[in-house]
């Protein structure tokens, strides 16, 4: 049987000013949207090209789109926090939704019909429903999570797993009763932060940074599966089929699979790029985008600088060997 592998085939040349975090797909229409700070690109996968740049944000973490109401959503988490509701066909800006300061992580769950945003800085989950009035719709009361969340992945049942990365535990939100109904310790991983859900198969997949480690979750009790070894600065972890990604900042992008039931393995690191580590995936054709840009040299004690203009998408995808 041919094995998978997966390489950088191509990196786009993006430039713009802002840095980065989430990356999302829309695989039906093949476009990447990258919050840059003070404004979110709308980028044509295949070509690079920027189809659009939606402004007027402070610190722009995460977007979600929800094409069945033609809207997209931005997670901004400066000031007081909002919520940059646009059209997904003209890019304009809605409206804007007051938010818990630290808007960040932030998905659509389409079996409760919301949309789903953690505030790392006030503990919480907000919800609301995708065709809130824009102007003057108002978010539900915020679900209190017991620490401050990162990420999350929702599993199709009413259910909502959340990671609470300074308790090292991940949070179980029963969402009809809107309310935490458990609370799950990722150890040996720690700090987890990156959150993808295999809903079928009844998997997390966490990315924990202290130490670097993908935990294996089972979503039916929160049994660790498998810790496997992977680079330093995890940020995000997706799932495509089979296989389950980890994107670091040291430039890897750890490739796992489920050997046989209940057994897992890195089974390849692909080379990326310095600062690659967040990350989406288009099901559709099988290819990952990470965004990142060239550093200069840091100074002392201090993080490296972006050089200006060189923000990137580094294209990963596979090829039968």
């Amino acid at each position: 049987m041919a094995q998978t592998k997966w390489d950088v085939t191509k990196t786009l040349p993006i430039g713009g000013q802002g840095s980065w975090d989430y990356l999302t797909v829309d695989p039906d229409t093949h476009r990447l949207f990258v919050p840059r700070s003070t404004h979110t690109m709308v980028i044509d996968a295949e070509t690079g090209k920027t189809l659009g740049d939606i402004p007027g944000q402070k610190t722009a973490h995460g977007v979600a789109i929800v094409p069945s109401v033609g809207r997209g959503f931005i997670t901004d988490g400066g000031g007081d926090g909002a919520i940059v509701i646009f059209d997904l066909k003209t890019y304009a800006v809605l409206g804007k939704l007051a938010a818990q300061p630290d808007a960040d992580g932030i998905i659509y769950d389409p079996s409760i019909g919301r949309v789903l945003v953690v505030s790392g800085d006030k503990g919480v989950l907000m919800t609301f429903k995708p065709d809130i009035d824009p102007a003057n719709g108002k978010i539900e009361a915020p679900i209190d999570l017991g620490g401050a969340p990162e990420f999350l992945a929702a599993d199709g049942k009413g259910k909502v797993f959340v990671n609470i990365m300074d308790k090292n535990e991940v949070a179980v939100v029963d969402m009809k009763a809107r309310k935490v109904v458990a609370r799950w310790p990722v150890a040996p991983g720690g700090a987890p932060v990156g959150m993808s859900i295999d809903a079928q198969k009844g998997r997390l997949i966490l990315g924990c940074r202290k130490p670097a480690k993908m935990i294996v979750m089972s979503t039916a009790d929160g049994k660790v599966l498998a810790d496997l070894p992977i680079g330093d600065g995890v940020d995000a972890t997706k799932i495509d089929g089979n296989q389950a990604f980890a994107s670091c900042r040291d430039g890897s992008l750890a490739v796992a699979r489920e050997t046989s039931p209940g057994k897992f393995e890195i089974e390849q690191v692909v080379k990326t790029r310095t600062g690659a580590k967040t990350m989406g995936v288009d099901p559709t054709s099988h290819t990952v985008y990470l965004p990142t840009a060239e550093f200069e040299e840091p100074k002392a004690g201090g993080r490296p600088a972006v050089k200006p203009g060189t923000f990137m998408i580094v294209v990963v995808a596979h090829s039968q060997q």
